[in-house]
């Protein structure tokens, strides 16, 4: 997933050099998202300029020593020159945009780096994060027509569609939202972007399906509603479309006048006295690009196009009567700062991993309460009555956020004794799953904006099945369309290997998972035990940590040089092998995989030897005598285990390498356990001179294909 910025100023002087601080640094808050290639677009010394393009291979640090060098990138098809442009230039009204890449099509070059033209004069610009996937289409009938491309991108392709149909207009009347329009009517696929032209200077227009985007405000006075108007055709004037022979759709206004709208002006920007007043606006994937400049945003909804102009901004959608709201309201973010910056650690990684004893206690507070023993999701108290009559529970996720599916599952078996499935999102779209109105579906994801599980929620919407979002994002695509759910409060989670999101994620669906049972008096005493258990972890996780140097030793001493690696559990551990085999290989690059001991006889016995390091997470619980079974198979066959058990065990043997930590309820221990391959991961990936934070060819928030 790709992040993409754009920055909108009317009537405020802004320098050129300040534009290029305010665009790079979104991008460094963004580059999460993607970290091979990155570029912004700036506006020329007159409207009518081409854009200048500044573009790097690398992180965004390249990027930023290239815009201080003030030499631009030539647009394609334009020689290198090493002429620098004069970055004190003042402008009162300004647009410009910016990408951070993540690799889909083409590798990581100057040509395939955004902004993407549509020609040497750069006379359309767009930023795109998605996938197109009819581009080779468009492409070929492009090509016929005479278009040049000079990229691997699928989003050139959207570049030149612009310049096609604005070039196809007999008298250029088409305005630049119904110029867009015509365009995204073409596009098949994912997509959020950024578009500009120096056919309609200091505008811009931004769109979205699939992929997030938000609008920030950031103005002196106080605006007079806190919503924006959502602008409709009129149905009998809109232009009748026609396929032509090649595919491409007949251009509104080449027989005729465009569309004409009904304006309904954003009352959120009119003023006292009907004067232009000065105002900014930030197009951003991400609300971390947008913190430092203003907490009031909007987010776009699916097919929503976002004109900026004049100092305004309109919000239309692509389809009349599609049943989304008539408004889209600003909403003011929570987030601070200080929260997405690193401050005295070396990665965002080890932050998050340190941040968990806060972040467990979020994602419980106002919601337990440990004095009356009571826990209460408002969110799903409306809907808990539907939720028991369920004929089944149907989690579907990827990733880490699947994982605390799995770990939670025996929980919701037990407590609720409704049969629960967990799927991985991409495979339960490939089979086409049955979904029934009586299933009960949860979606989990820190981003909430998965491609894959938001398809997957649009599948059960579809089906009747009452859809709950288990989500860390406020605002995201996941907590507005599902019918109820949980914010887990982790807060901002930067590093690409998500951690304190899996331990929210694991506490809240817990809390779920008792507070669907407790109207059965069996269960009570069950449900007790796991409350009490809950006030106890934070400072669990804690004691864990305070065990980080001696496991950065013994990450360093007996993994750091080894290819492989197993890790073994059973019962609710099963799940933390999963997840920590994951971190292992997203950060370390190291092969790892978490397996079921259980399943150690069929298959992965013959893997054992004296050389293949093997993790055993071996606390105490029901199973605990089976998984006794298994590390005495292990160490049968020269087996060399490594042992996560409890402090107060003494049944285990100290000439193996051991870990001890605290113990806790059975249906918890996996909060406990996992941190320690979290520390484990984070200290591999260090000792092997890898940028913990921008794993390679891995990027946060993925999407489809």
């Amino acid at each position: 997933m790709c992040g993409i910025f754009s920055y909108c100023s009317y009537l405020t002087e802004r320098d050129r050099k300040y534009v290029c601080q305010v665009l790079t640094n979104a991008l460094a808050r963004m580059e999460y998202r993607g970290y091979d290639s990155a570029g912004i677009g700036v506006d020329g010394d007159s409207p009518t300029d081409p854009f200048l393009l500044f573009k790097a291979v690398g992180k965004v640090a390249a990027l930023k020593q290239l815009v201080d060098s003030a030499v631009p990138t030539p647009a394609p098809g334009t020689a290198q020159t090493d002429k620098q442009v004069d970055m004190t230039k003042v402008f009162l009204s300004q647009t410009s945009m910016a990408h951070t890449r993540w690799a889909t099509h083409g590798v990581p070059s100057t040509d395939n780096c955004h902004p993407h033209v549509s020609d040497p004069l750069t006379e359309f610009s767009v930023v795109h994060n998605g996938i197109i996937t009819n581009y080779k289409e468009l492409k070929l009938v492009l090509q016929k027509r005479g278009y040049k491309f000079r990229t691997d991108t699928d989003t050139e392709a959207v570049a030149m569609l612009c310049k096609y149909v604005y070039d196809s207009q007999p008298n250029k009347r088409l305005n630049f939202q119904s110029l867009i329009k015509t365009v995204l009517k073409e596009l098949e696929g994912s997509f959020a972007f950024v578009f500009k032209s120096t056919h309609f200077p200091d505008e811009i227009v931004a769109a979205r399906r699939g992929s997030p985007l938000l609008i920030g405000v950031k103005t002196e006075r106080k605006l007079k509603v806190d919503f924006v108007d959502v602008e409709l055709p009129n149905e009998e004037n809109i232009t009748a479309t026609a396929s032509d022979g090649a595919g491409l759709l007949a251009v509104p206004g080449a027989n005729g006048p465009g569309p004409k709208l009904r304006r309904q002006q954003s009352r959120a920007f009119l003023s006292e006295d009907g004067m232009p007043q000065p105002i900014e606006f930030f197009v951003a994937s991400d609300p971390a690009a947008v913190i430092e400049h203003t907490k009031r945003v909007l987010y776009l909804e699916d097919d929503d196009i976002a004109h900026i102009a004049e100092g305004e901004l309109h919000i239309h959608r692509l389809r009349r009567d599609d049943g989304v709201s008539s408004v889209r309201a600003i909403e003011t973010l929570e987030i601070e700062l200080a929260e997405i910056m690193k401050g005295q650690y070396d990665h965002f990684m080890q932050k998050e991993i340190y941040e968990q004893p806060e972040s467990v206690v979020n994602t419980m507070r106002g919601r337990v309460n440990f004095d009356t023993g009571t826990i209460t999701l408002g969110g799903l108290k409306a809907y808990l009555p539907v939720i028991r009559r369920g004929r089944r529970l149907l989690f579907v996720a990827c990733g880490t956020s699947y994982h605390s599916c799995i770990a939670v599952r025996p929980v919701f078996e037990e407590l609720t004794e409704i049969p629960v499935s967990v799927e991985l999102a991409s495979d339960f779209l490939d089979r086409r799953t049955p979904v029934f109105r009586d299933d009960i579906a949860i979606f989990v994801s820190q981003s909430g904006e998965t491609a894959d599980t938001i398809l997957a929620m649009r599948y059960c919407l579809e089906r009747g099945a009452l859809c709950l979002g288990v989500v860390n994002v406020v605002g995201s695509t996941l907590s507005r369309e599902t019918h109820s759910g949980i914010h887990i409060n982790a807060g901002p989670e930067i590093g690409v290997a998500s951690t304190k999101a899996y331990t929210s994620q694991y506490i809240a669906l817990v809390m779920m998972a008792v507070q669907l049972s407790d109207d059965s008096i069996s269960k009570a005493e069950r449900r007790q035990q796991i409350i009490a258990a809950l006030h106890d972890i934070p400072s669990q996780i804690k004691t864990v940590l305070s065990l980080d140097k001696s496991l950065q030793q013994l990450a360093k001493d007996t993994l750091a040089k080894e290819k492989s690696l197993l890790i073994m559990g059973r019962g609710y551990q099963f799940a933390t092998c999963l997840e920590g085999a994951l971190k292992i290989k997203e950060v370390s690059y190291m092969h790892s995989e978490g397996i079921l001991a259980g399943e150690l006889k069929h298959g992965p016995l013959a893997l054992v030897d004296e050389h293949l390091p093997v993790i055993f997470i071996m606390t105490q619980d029901s199973l605990y005598p089976k998984t006794q079974s298994a590390l005495a198979q292990v160490t049968a066959r020269k087996g060399q285990p490594i042992i996560i058990c409890n402090e107060e065990d003494k049944s285990v043997n100290d000439t193996h390498k051991v870990i001890r930590v605290p113990r806790t309820i059975d249906c918890l221990q996996g909060i406990i356990n996992v941190v320690v391959l979290q520390c484990i991961s984070y200290h591999l990936a260090i000792l092997n001179g890898i940028d913990v934070d921008f794993p390679r060819n891995l990027a946060k928030s993925v999407t489809t294909e």
